[in-house]
């Protein structure tokens, strides 16, 4: 089972701006064929960060709101928050060396 959650815009504020612990978000679109090669990348780093980083996946398409808030404008795209605040914004496909390296430098904190 994936540790990775699932989101909508009305569940934004309890699950990420108010977690106790920090939070990657990672927006897509069903579209998107970079976001199908990144996907197994956000359950690994679900799985190998689990203990220390909630990981959120949310649809843009159907949450224009967050989408707009945080300014989302290319997926697939990776928003990292702690305690609320948003710490670091990326857009366009990673490798998954890139993505460790991200989550690794947030949580580094």
């Amino acid at each position: 089972m994936s540790r990775v959650r699932v989101i909508t815009d009305d569940e934004f504020q309890a699950e990420v701006l108010d977690a106790t612990q920090p939070v990657l978000v990672y927006f897509w679109a069903t579209w998107c064929g970079p976001c199908r090669l990144t996907a197994p990348l956000i359950d690994t780093v679900a799985d190998s960060y689990g203990d220390r980083l909630k990981v959120i996946k949310m649809e843009v398409d159907p949450n224009p709101k967050t989408v707009a808030t945080y300014k989302v404008e290319g997926v697939p795209a990776f928003r990292f928050f702690q305690q609320g605040e948003l710490l670091k914004a990326t857009e366009g496909a990673i490798s998954k060396q890139k993505l460790e390296e991200l989550v690794a430098s947030q949580l580094s904190h």
